[in-house]
Order: structure tokens, then sequence, then C-alpha cells
């Protein structure tokens, strides 16, 4: 046995087959955003940063144009450019005869060298007319708008190189469109729209170099309490269950019951079940009481094997499940099975089979409590940083981008898909459909103001670790880069060795920017 296999472990009892509208949310260890890179890094702290600064002009896939270098064209193109909402640019382009022309006859160059016109040797001249027609107009016409939009492209967007977010460009006139412009005015107009990196405004201007934090530090985290309460689970652990058979039952005692519930209504046809609060065969710790609904531990007291009581219960008006927020239900239970611990002696003879090695109580305590002490700390840490960033979000105004909240979006759904496909086998049905538009559309419109609030802290981080110049070692980055690939390795998983890099030297960043906040920072912690 493991001193601390993890913090959920010591932290987090786990309750099988309880009702869920009877067991309250246990509060988490802290509350950590989720990472945006879909790897664990050995070291490094868990961030919510993608850096948007990153951004290129290369075109969108959905374009099917590609990017090119711009290179020389016979004459300047005209670009007007519109200012649109949510960080977003219109182009409208209009590329003069010559530009077109010069296009054309590249286009006619190429089919040439390829086309195998019957009586023409290959490579050798072929007459316009003859090649059109063996080629075909139509197909001559979708390649010169391809190649004037290839050569094109790049020109246009010089204006906003090195300030377009990736994936972001569009061409939004409709291809049947730019082919009937060309077809009749030998010239070609099209409009591209591409979201650009917002800015990020402050106020108070520069408020971020003193924040006035207070971390609220939940109860469950306490060293020392945790490390009495992991001694207690692993003493019962080593207990028998056996069977009460001459008394009711007592605090402490495992009990075995069915459990069903119903609305308390004047009006007898409102009462309904409340199906959440039901369950058969429900096994329920009475050492557990303050996990279950406030008053149902006192009221089952004294029952005995066979028994049946009934009593009403009202729901808090702060319960989890909003439908039963301040319901009176009326509970039936029913006691099926009735057990209590034959616990060994608490003394220095069982201390191996607390922690294997160990000798004596003093010892396991120790080992036990140091565990402890570690999670408490990782928890401070990461509940201080995430005050951090929801004081950040709450400082900066900025607009969001439609392709940064997509972007955004979809990789913490594939993170989340991830976290729950590493506990749950789907079969590829499942998979699909989880991974299907539809899903992820859902996911997106039902978690928007999070991926929002998310972006916000990104690029508050992203603007701090910009202004204040600051920096990480190459050592560091080399290092994390290594221990993240042999991860990968072990899990047998492929990778992009030039994503990892990105991903990692995002998180190195925003490590960065939150160590530089804390030292500057007034920090109050309350609770714990």
């Amino acid at each position: 046995m493991e001193v601390c296999s993890s913090a959920t472990a010591i932290l987090k009892p786990k309750f099988h087959h309880a009702p869920s509208s009877l067991i309250l949310s246990c509060n988490s260890i802290a509350r950590a955003p989720s990472t945006v890179a879909c790897f664990k890094s050995s070291s490094l702290p868990i961030l919510t940063y993608h850096n948007p600064f990153r951004c290129t002009a290369a075109l969108s896939p959905a374009t099917s144009v590609g990017s090119a270098n711009p290179d020389v064209l016979p004459a300047d193109l005209a670009v007007s450019q519109t200012t649109e909402p949510n960080c977003r640019v219109r182009l409208s382009v209009e590329v003069p005869p010559a530009v077109c022309q010069d296009c054309y006859k590249r286009v006619m160059r190429e089919f040439m060298k390829q086309a195998k016109v019957p009586g023409f040797r290959p490579g050798k001249n072929v007459p316009e007319r003859i090649l059109i027609d063996y080629v075909g107009k139509k197909h001559v016409l979708k390649a010169t708008v391809e190649s004037i939009l290839k050569r094109t492209l790049p020109h246009a967007m010089s204006s906003v190189t090195g300030n377009a977010l990736q994936d972001s460009v569009q061409i939004v006139t409709k291809f049947s469109e730019m082919e009937e412009n060309y077809s009749k005015f030998q010239s070609l107009r099209y409009d591209v729209v591409v979201d650009v990196a917002p800015e990020v405004k402050w106020t108070p201007e520069d408020g971020y170099k003193n924040l006035k934090i207070v971390v609220e530090i939940d109860s469950d985290i306490n060293a020392q309490r945790t490390c009495e309460l992991e001694l207690k689970r692993r003493h019962k652990s080593l207990g028998v269950l056996r069977i009460v058979t001459d008394r009711g039952l007592q605090v402490g005692d495992v009990v075995v019951v069915d459990i069903s519930a119903k609305t308390v209504d004047l009006d007898e046809s409102n009462i309904t079940n409340i199906k959440s609060a039901e369950s058969t065969g429900f096994q329920f710790d009475t050492e557990d009481g303050d996990k279950v609904l406030p008053g149902f531990l006192e009221s089952i007291v004294g029952i005995r094997r066979g028994e049946t009581k009934s009593f009403s219960l009202h729901f808090p008006d702060n319960w989890r499940q909003e439908n039963l927020r301040g319901v009176h239900a009326q509970f039936t239970v029913e006691c099926k099975e009735l057990f209590y611990r034959d616990l060994p002696h608490f003394d220095d003879s069982i201390a191996d089979k607390l922690v294997p090695g160990c000798t004596t109580l003093e010892e396991v305590k120790e080992l036990i409590l140091q565990k402890c002490i570690e999670v408490e700390q990782t928890a401070r840490e990461q509940a201080t940083d995430n005050a951090i960033l929801d004081q950040l979000c709450k400082m900066v105004d900025v607009e969001v981008p439609q392709s940064l909240f997509e972007e955004q979006g979809r990789q913490l759904y594939g993170a989340q898909l991830l976290e729950i496909q590493a506990n749950t086998k789907f079969t590829d049905e499942q998979l699909a459909t989880l991974s299907s538009p539809k899903s992820v559309n859902t996911f997106l419109n039902s978690q928007r103001e999070n991926i929002i609030k998310v972006i916000k802290q990104n690029l508050a981080v992203g603007d701090i670790y910009k202004r204040e110049n600051l920096q990480f070692s190459t050592d560091e980055l080399v290092k994390e880069v290594e221990n993240s690939i042999r991860e990968f390795k072990l899990q047998n998983q492929e990778y992009d060795e030039e994503r990892v890099k990105d991903q990692v030297q995002e998180i190195l960043e925003g490590a960065k920017v939150l160590e530089w906040l804390k030292e500057r920072a007034e920090i109050q912690y309350i609770g714990g």
C-alpha cells in the first residue's frame, strides 16, 4: 500500500451506489482550469495558457488555395480594408487585367507541358485555341482563377501579416462569382475576412502590477485534518464487517437500505416520486453522514434489520440540484442489512499494514502527514494561480475573435474528451458521436461563458509576458519537451514534436507570468 496514491484518495472519499440527490458534492481541492495542452508535464504547473499572439497569414484549409511566398506582380493590386466587429478585418481586393493576363499565360504554359494533344509532340507549342478545346474552357477558367488567388492573396494580406490569427483567413466571395467576374472583365474582385489579434485594454492601466488577491482555501485540504482522515480510512479498511443482530443502527455502523422518496404537497394530485433520491441496496457508511442530506442520518439512527422508517426532510435552498432546492420530501427507508466493524487495535502492531515498511504508528503518521502537506501546498499554489487568473480576467477589456473562440473551445472539449476516454471504454460508434460537429457545437454553445473567460485569461497572461519582456531559459524548454515526449512514448501515443514544443513554451510563458505576478501581489488566504 502506498503512503498516498493520489490527492483524490486522501481528500475525496468515494461513495458507491449512492442516490445522486442525497450526496453533497465534495468541494474540489482547487478548481484548476483544464489545460489547453493535451499532455501532462512532470514538473510544470497546470495552466490554461495559450499564446494568442502566435499569428500567421497562412490560408485556412477552407480556401483550398494554399499560401505561397509573394512573387513580383506585373501591376499593383487595389486593396481596401474595413474593420468589422469581434476583431475581424475585411479586405476587398481588385486584381487588375495585367495580373490576370499574366496568370492566364502561366496556366496555359503549364497545360501545354502536361497535355498530350493528338498530333503534337509533348512539350511542343500548341495553338491556344486547340489547347483550350482539348483541355476544356471551364477547366482553363477554373485553373486561371485559382492561379490568380494563389499569387495575389499573399500580397493582399500584407497589411495584416503578423497580426492575423492562425487559420482564420477566409475568401468569402463565391468561386462561381469570381469565375463570372473574370470571364466578363478579364479582371478579378474578391473579399477576404481575417481575424486579427485582439487589443488588450487594462482597467486600471498596469493594474496587474500590484494585485490584491483573496484566496479561499477549502478546509478539506488542511494537511493535519486530511492526515487524520486518511489514518482512519486505512484503519477501517483493515476491519471486518459483522452482522448486527441485537440492536438498532448506531453511528459507525454500515447499513444497506432501500430508499424511496415523494414530494410532500397539500394537493395530493401534485405528489410525485423523486427518482434521483431513490436507491435499492444503498450501502451507507454512517461515519459519512456529513455527505448526505441534512437530517437523513439522524432520521434512521436506531432502525433495525427488516424495519421500515418514514420521515420528511427539506432539501436546502443551496442544494446542488436546482430542481430539488426547497423541496419538502417524504422518505421511506427499509433496512435490509446492518453491520458493525470489528477493527484491530490501533497500535504499532498494525503499522506495516497501514503503510508497508513502517514499524510504529508514529512513523505511519509522519509519512502520511508529509504527503498531505505536499498535497496541501500544491492545492494552495493552484488556488492562488486560479485566483490571480480570475482577477486578471476582470481587469481586461477585449473583443474575442470567433476563430479564437472556436479553437479554444475545441481544445477544451478535446482535453475533456481525452480525460473521459481515459476512464471509460467507448465503442467506435460512441466516439464518433462524441466527436461529431454537433457534439462539439453543443459544447461550444453551452460553455461559451467559460470559454471566453479562459480566452480572456490567456490574452491577459500573453499581454503581460510581452509587456514585461519576460523570458525563460532554453534549458528549461528542452528539459520539459523531453519530459513530455518521454511520457508520450511511455503511453504509446503519437505526437507532433513541433506542437509539443509550442505547447510547452506556452505553459512556460504562463508559469513565468504567474511567478512574476505572485512576487508583486498582496495575497490574503482565508479558510483552510
